[in-house]
């Protein structure tokens, strides 16, 4: 099963889908002049730059499905207006959901593929 790494929050008007995917880190990389890491690091360690959070969520957005030109008018409405603690919890949300993949998504195999497995080893002898 693949982890889709998209998240859903409450946000500025309303509930909105993010997701950073492939493209969208390696531009939040050129963006912000460092590693996808390094950005989640600043946002969680307090030495975020502006850019990181904006960029963060501008590019949630649209590997979200938001249409480029909305997600830079979102970002600019509630992002760029308000104080940058009213975001940083969004961007860090955003950022480790694109790394790790969403809280929710399960890990490894499908359920169907999980209830079917064998628990006894093909090499392993019987008594």
């Amino acid at each position: 099963m693949a982890r889709d790494a998209r998240i859903e929050l409450d946000w500025a008007d309303g509930t909105y889908a993010f997701r950073l995917a492939w493209g969208q880190l390696v531009e939040l990389q050129e963006k912000c002049d460092a590693g996808p890491y390094v950005v989640l690091n600043r946002l969680y360690g307090g030495q975020w730059k502006m850019e990181d959070i904006a960029n963060v969520i501008r590019l949630g957005l649209i590997g979200g499905g938001t249409k480029p030109a909305d997600a830079l008018r979102l970002t600019r409405a509630y992002v760029e207006t308000y104080p940058p603690l009213d975001n940083v919890l969004i961007a860090q949300a955003v950022l480790a959901a694109g790394l790790q993949g969403a809280p929710e998504e399960k890990v490894g195999e499908d359920e169907g593929e999980a209830e079917n497995a064998s628990t006894t080893s093909p090499t392993e002898k019987s008594g």
